[in-house]
């Protein structure tokens, strides 16, 4: 999980795509749980931390600090 640094508003891209086709997500909150939405359809699921990392397949745009 050391090569995956990622934040709050970070878009990313996970390895399946959401059934509306869509495959990037943005994450909107960051806990022992992490929400992302999707940025087709805009719905949101809550998924474990350490599931989220195994799922996520690489960081397409950063937050803006």
């Amino acid at each position: 999980m050391s090569d995956k640094q990622f934040e709050l508003n970070d878009i990313v891209q996970m390895k399946k795509q959401h059934p509306c086709g869509e495959n990037r997500w943005k994450i909107v909150r960051m806990g022992m749980d992490i929400r992302i939405k999707c940025m087709g359809c805009d719905h949101s699921v809550m998924i474990p931390r350490k599931e989220f990392a195994k799922k996520m397949k690489k960081i397409l745009v950063k937050a803006e600090e």
